[in-house]
């Protein structure tokens, strides 16, 4: 897609407008943002634009006059004194469009747009009105620069259509030249968002605001359900005790992970939280926990502008969508203006911020990160009007990904950072919320001793395989083989990591990566929940340790099964190997999850733990391979590389993907696991189910007790 360049010049003085204040921007920002808004307001009493178009700019101008409300009631400070009625009634005024039945009839909803609108037409708007969506978020932190721009790309699309219809084409070259001119503002602003502890919107608010009354939830800007108000008021309720309990074992994680991998944290300064808003008293207590490790925090929101977007996920923080099928339906909107010359140009911006931000990026620790489960499982329905990237953009949107992943990791080095993931459920699990929040404390602060002991049986057994054979119980077709690596000094190598509660929270799993060749076989898995998106009789075939073939039953045209699979677990790749083979071990999760029935609304990062998981793309040990990693018994793990990431001692762009999906295999449709010696002979770690392997009994207590019913 080669456009030529027509309309507005979107280009504005950003070195000088930075200089005048970031957030704001400068009287000169602050001028173009009133100009802006004053057009908008005209608008309202024009009719310029003819049917069906006019209704559409109509609601769209509503909804910024109601952000620029917002922006003008956070700078005279009214929201502090506003009622919680008032201020949900705000909320439902910026989002009730796109929240829940509403999004049907929404001009977000590219179904409903292309209806009333037409075929193009429909998608082009449907896009600018989600980038508009972005501005509640941006009046909130007072950010008059990003206000400005995404007005004024607002008002030259509805000037193309005073008097007549424009062409397509003219739509397009607009959005194109906005977002390509705006590269060298959004990206580098995006970057120091996630470096700069200065920028401090959401610290403030957390640190600084009375935590017991829920209007500071407002403050944020973002959609507000009863999710946020529900564990914010849950939160409030607990004692200071138990919420530093609670992130303690989050921040504590995070050292002992450096302190596993041998790396020095002290020449850290700053770490990464991330959250889903309601946990703000967990959030302020690492805060304050972290700030005596000597780690500032920064906290930057999800990202709301288009191209930084990512399709593997939104990193940062945010809360509970209001409509799952609007984030599917717009995940591959940069189809609209994706190709070469942009991708190169999205590449210099990354190169150039990060060369502005590199001493900011040198003492960067790396995320923590803080991940809810109980909403409903999410099943997306086919939606042929949305915007997807054609083969070409696949290829260029592979070969981004690829090349960012290298730029991030020559300033933020994998073997210099670390990470921590913990998960919590949310009011939406149900009746029984409390009760399995309870469960939950307790899961995550399991005696990781007692699981270290149980796990290391089990690598004792598997530093023996050849190769380790899974099979499925019933209806599960899963029959693999996964070929393991072999340690030339059993003595002092191993080829499993013990995992207990650092790095990955709750304990519980034993994890390689396997070697691919020779590794075959079918995974398969009755309904799994990965990426947020539920998959049904999910079903990948593997032959020398790479995806061959795959298929699920979400939908009856079989292409689009396929298409569902490639999209959002093969992220546009041709095809993915398996990056890391896990033993799971938590068997108390699982039975909870049992008790409760919630099995289907967990996080994988619990759900790894119920069972054995395959993950594909990159490796766990992904860009610090080279950095030598110890089991608790002094073993120096050897099995960090596969085929594909040893290509990046040749050329680093064959050797990651940037991504990894892991997929669990519940303990009630597995048969069984054994690991084969090279004589052939084998070891039976689980049957039908269970632990069978001696020393590992104790896992199987759960599955029998009485306290799950």
């Amino acid at each position: 897609m080669e456009l030529e360049k027509s309309g507005l010049d979107y280009k504005v003085n950003f070195r000088e407008a930075e200089r005048e204040g970031r957030l704001g921007g400068g009287e000169e920002i602050r001028e173009r943002y009133g100009l802006a808004m004053e057009r908008i307001r005209a608008m309202k009493e024009e009719e310029t634009v003819s049917a069906p178009f006019y209704d559409y700019f109509q609601k769209t101008a509503d909804f910024i006059l109601e952000a620029d409300c917002l922006a003008e009631d956070v700078r005279e400070s009214r929201l502090e004194t506003m009622r919680l009625s008032e201020l949900q009634e705000r909320n439902r005024r910026l989002y009730g469009d796109i929240a829940g039945d509403a999004y049907e009839n929404s001009y977000a909803n590219p179904v409903f747009a292309v209806r009333f609108l037409g075929e193009g037409y429909g998608q082009i708007l449907s896009f600018l009105y989600t980038e508009i969506l972005g501005m509640a978020a941006w009046a909130a932190e007072q950010r008059y620069m990003d206000l400005a721009m995404t007005a004024e790309l607002f008002i030259e699309v509805y000037n193309a259509f005073e008097e007549e219809i424009p062409s397509e084409k003219s739509l397009r070259q607009i959005i194109y030249w906005y977002v390509s001119d705006y590269c060298d503002v959004f990206i580098p602003e995006r970057i120091q968002e996630q470096l700069d502890p200065s920028l401090s919107f959401a610290r403030d608010i957390i640190c600084g605001a009375d935590l017991s009354d829920p209007r500071y939830l407002y403050r944020f800007g973002e959609y507000i359900s009863e999710n946020e108000l529900g564990i914010s008021r849950f939160l409030s309720g607990l004692s200071q005790e138990e919420i530093d309990a609670m992130a303690s074992t989050f921040t504590e994680g995070y050292r002992i992970g450096f302190v596993n991998a041998g790396i020095d944290l002290n020449k850290k300064k700053t770490v990464n939280i991330r959250y889903s808003l309601g946990f703000e008293r967990i959030v302020r207590a690492a805060v304050e926990q972290f700030g005596r490790m000597g780690l500032e925090s920064v906290i930057y929101r999800e990202a709301k502008h288009s191209i930084n977007k990512r399709p593997q996920g939104n990193p940062g923080y945010g809360s509970t969508p209001p409509s799952k099928q609007y984030v599917f339906d717009h995940k591959e909107d940069s189809a609209l203006y994706l190709d070469r010359k942009l991708v190169e140009r999205r590449l210099s911006s990354l190169h150039a911020a990060y060369e502005q931000y590199k001493e900011l990026a040198a003492v960067h620790a790396g995320p923590a990160v803080m991940e809810i489960f109980g909403e409903k499982p999410f099943l997306p329905k086919s939606c042929r009007e949305a915007l997807r990237l054609d083969e070409k953009q696949r290829e260029l949107s592979v070969f981004y990904n690829s090349q960012s992943g290298q730029l991030v990791n020559r300033y933020i080095p994998g073997d210099e950072r670390s990470f921590t993931i913990i998960a919590w459920p949310v009011p939406e699990i149900g009746d029984n919320f409390e009760e399995i929040f309870a469960e939950t404390v307790k899961i995550n602060n399991l005696d990781y001793r007692l699981y270290q002991g149980i796990q290391q049986k089990l690598i004792d057994a598997l530093d023996q395989g050849e190769y380790v054979r899974i099979r499925g119980a019933g209806a599960n077709r899963t029959d693999m083989k996964v070929q393991l690596w072999r340690p030339a000094d059993p003595e002092k190598e191993s080829i499993f990591e013990n995992c207990v509660a650092d790095v990955n929270i709750p304990v519980g799993e034993v994890f390689t990566s396997p070697k691919l060749t020779g590794t075959e076989g079918t995974l398969h898995v009755s309904q799994v929940y990965l990426n947020e998106l539920k998959y049904l009789d999910l079903e990948l075939t593997f032959r020398d340790g790479r995806i061959s073939s795959y298929t699920c039953r979400n939908f009856k045209d079989e292409e689009e099964n396929r298409k569902l699979i490639k999209n959002n677990i093969l992220f546009n790749h041709e095809t993915l190997p398996l990056g890391e083979f896990a033993i799971g071990t938590n068997t108390t999760a699982y039975m909870v999850a049992k008790k409760y029935d919630i099995g289907a609304k967990l996080p994988i990062l619990i759900a790894e733990k119920m069972g054995p998981h395959f993950a594909v793309g990159d490796t766990c040990f992904s860009w610090s391979e080279d950095s030598p990693t110890y089991n608790p018994d002094g073993k120096r793990i050897i099995a960090k590389d596969n085929e594909c990431s040893l290509l990046r001692k040749e050329d680093v762009s064959k050797a990651y993907f940037n991504c990894h999906t892991d997929i669990t295999i519940p303990y009630d449709e597995l048969e069984s696991i054994h690991v084969v010696r090279p004589d052939g002979s084998e070891i039976p770690l689980i049957e039908k189910g269970r632990f069978v392997l001696p020393g590992t009994e104790e896992l199987n207590r759960p599955f029998d007790s009485d306290l799950f019913g």
